[in-house]
């Protein structure tokens, strides 16, 4: 079980963060401000851009990458499409992986390369790759990195990743590290306002940066668990199996970074899936053997040598609604049917952009919460 005691131990939680991720998890605001100076910098708003790029490309490794091509996916909608392309390889290696445009992709389209690491020789090939298909291509990478010469080139675009402001956090854990998908994502919002397929001008980064800075005083560790929506939500979600159920355009990618995070960070398995669609999918889970009431004997045994069985929770993440049809009834009706605790989280008033900083925040804090107890357990 979670040791919810040192949820409310400050001083303990810096003792068992050896990794630096709450420190990443309260610097998102800054980073965020940081990586739009250095858009700036980089020359992005005097871009001149000739109309929408046909379709978007995102390449890159590890979760930050994932995350960042999920959530230009949701934020630029029906304005064009947007793929990530997968890596291959034989191991999950900056060596050895390789990424390859698809067949169709040429002159219209726009690549972007978001990576942490900036060593991946297949990063610097797919550049080359979409220079001979006359893709456009921009990269935000670490300002010292082999990625960053071989983009220049191919004569695209370099935006140097914004680094944590009192030093990196461990680089094995960066990929996932809350601090780090900004740094890689920002740039990338900007350069997508100026050619018109996301709307995210230095006023609304701003405001971005400032609700993560809000969202971080809200969830530090000096803040104690009752009056605290990350913590209360880790405290919550031990010992279970988190069944995150996403509502809008902002929380679904939210949802799946969440899921991802929590295996990555802290080893705990979780599944997401979007409303209305999630109730079909997870409802088996519901009723099976991760059900709450599974197994009726289960009081009487000797647990000693038995670790806790998973139940499952709900987790519903939703977009703050602007009216219409929702499917959060059918789904509280469905998980309280089968005895299944519910957490919620919905982000305060402000724009879609706010919103999704405010569900990352939240998610991100409880995730490094879970992991650091996990750690402090072992």
């Amino acid at each position: 079980m979670l040791d919810e005691s040192l949820l409310d131990a400050p001083e303990a939680l810096a003792r068992a963060d050896r990794r630096g991720l709450l420190r990443g998890a309260a610097e998102s605001g800054a980073r965020v401000r940081t990586a739009a100076r250095h858009a700036t910098e980089a020359g992005i708003p005097e871009l001149n851009p000739e109309g929408r790029p046909r379709a978007v490309l995102v390449a890159g490794s590890g979760t930050a990458a994932s995350g960042v091509a999920d959530l230009i996916a949701a934020l630029a909608g029906a304005s064009a499409p947007v793929t990530r392309i997968q890596p291959t390889g034989v191991a999950p290696a900056a060596g050895a992986m390789r990424w390859t445009l698809p067949g169709w992709a040429g002159s219209l389209d726009l690549l972007l390369i978001a990576t942490a690491d900036g060593s991946e020789p297949g990063l610097a090939l797919v550049a080359e790759q979409a220079y001979r298909r006359g893709c456009s291509v921009v990269a935000v990478a670490p300002r010292q990195s082999p990625l960053r010469e071989a983009v220049d080139g191919v004569h695209g675009l370099v935006v140097p990743m914004a680094s944590a402001p009192h030093g990196e956090y461990d680089a094995e854990t960066s990929a996932a590290g809350p601090g780090t998908l900004w740094a890689l994502f920002t740039p990338l919002l900007a350069l997508l306002d100026r050619v018109g397929l996301v709307t995210a001008p230095p006023e609304t980064l701003q405001s971005v940066a400032d609700r993560l800075d809000r969202t971080a005083e809200r969830c530090g560790p000096a803040i104690a668990t009752y009056s605290n929506p990350a913590k209360t939500l880790a405290a919550e979600l031990a010992d279970s199996l988190p069944l995150v159920w996403t509502e809008g355009e902002a929380a679904a990618p939210v949802g799946r970074r969440f899921a991802a995070v929590l295996a990555e960070l802290s080893g705990r398995p979780a599944l997401a899936a979007e409303l209305p669609e999630a109730l079909p999918v997870h409802g088996g889970l519901l009723a099976g053997a991760f059900a709450a009431g599974a197994d009726p004997d289960e009081f009487f045994r000797d647990r000693v040598d038995e670790p806790e069985a998973l139940r499952a929770r709900v987790v519903l993440l939703r977009d703050r609604p602007t009216g219409g049809l929702s499917a959060a009834p059918a789904a509280r009706e469905l998980a309280l049917g089968h005895e299944t605790p519910i957490s919620e989280l919905e982000p305060e008033e402000g724009s879609r952009l706010e919103a999704l900083a405010e569900l990352l925040a939240v998610t991100d804090f409880a995730a490094v919460y879970l992991a650091l107890a996990s750690e402090a357990r072992a």
